[in-house]
């Protein structure tokens, strides 16, 4: 494509929501991705819209999660972009009161808690079929004349000779590519079964390292999950598994004899904060997204939204 204003690394969600963002904003961009979007961590994503779960920044944090939750909303008008208001509830093993951090703008009302636990809220949410979604992000790119060229980068100059500017969502990859060695890949996984005749979604906030959730997508339901600091095995754990289904039966018996789908792994691209900055580098005005952690679905609207003023800025790091 000649004539680039800026070249997109990344294929993921925040990727795709990043060109879309910049070309409906008049800007000339193509999509260069080592994967398929398909094929990215983000297809195994639940994906329950909600705050992130890190500490720092707390602010531009809400103000990114609040931007997408009024862009999911609007996009659940929409049967093809895989997005729906969905029904739910969060529980918690300890009383600690509604999680309003967890899920900012949303309104929670307390409920009965499952056997098990201490309390409950229930909430309306957008839930997002990752699989339908990137697809209709893709349909979006192709009708804004954006390209998706499938191509692996070893260096920041490789986009750098092609385009004035590149944006660097490139998730985990950045650990390499930047280099950014605050990065650290987090293991989940997930049990996608035969949707029993669910509707509302579950999440519960038993720890960091595993939890129970489900989220149903239709016919199917994706049942969560776990957290793995360090961990890079992109083969299903059946242990791990087995007890993904065993915590999330415990609250849904109806899923106890479901029948196994498939088993999904996915590395989460996690570092103490969300890094969207702007920096000169490589000949090109680079700006940085990446490193949302398991957030970068209900993060991706508000952060794809600052990009074209980080553009415009264009004289100096942000």
């Amino acid at each position: 494509m000649a004539g680039l204003d800026a070249v997109v690394l990344g294929g993921g969600v925040i990727g795709l929501t990043s060109a879309l963002t910049l070309a409906e904003a008049g800007v000339r961009v193509e999509c260069w991705t080592a994967e398929p979007p398909g094929m990215t961590t983000s297809r195994v994503a639940g994906a329950l819209w909600a705050g992130s779960p890190l500490t720092s920044d707390r602010d531009s944090l809400s103000r990114w999660a609040r931007a997408s939750l009024g862009v999911f909303r609007e996009l659940a008008a929409d049967p093809s972009s895989g997005v729906r208001v969905a029904h739910g509830v969060v529980a918690s093993l300890r009383a600690a009161g509604a999680p309003a951090e967890m899920f900012p703008g949303v309104p929670l009302h307390a409920c009965g808690p499952p056997a098990g636990y201490a309390e409950a809220f229930e909430l309306d949410a957008p839930l997002i079929d990752m699989r339908r979604y990137l697809e209709y992000l893709q349909g979006r790119l192709h009708d804004a004349g954006v390209g998706i060229v499938q191509r692996r980068v070893k260096s920041l100059r490789e986009p750098a000779s092609s385009a004035p500017v590149v944006v660097n969502c490139t998730g985990l990859g950045a650990r390499e590519l930047v280099p950014d060695s605050t990065l650290e890949p987090v293991r989940g996984q997930h049990v996608v079964v035969e949707n029993p005749g669910l509707e509302d979604f579950f999440m519960e906030d038993r720890g960091p390292e595993q939890w129970a959730c489900f989220f149903p997508h239709g016919r199917r339901v994706v049942l969560g999950g776990v957290a793995q600091p360090g961990a890079v095995d992109p083969a299903p754990d059946p242990a791990v598994s087995a007890g993904i289904i065993a915590r999330c039966a415990a609250v849904e018996p109806r899923l106890a004899k479901a029948r196994v789908l498939e088993e999904q792994v996915g590395l989460r691209p996690v570092r103490p904060s969300v890094r969207l900055v702007a920096e000169h580098r490589d000949g090109a005005w680079c700006l940085h997204n990446y490193g949302h952690g398991r957030s970068g679905v209900s993060l991706s609207w508000g952060c794809a939204a600052e990009l074209p003023g980080m553009l415009a800025a264009g004289d100096g790091p942000r």
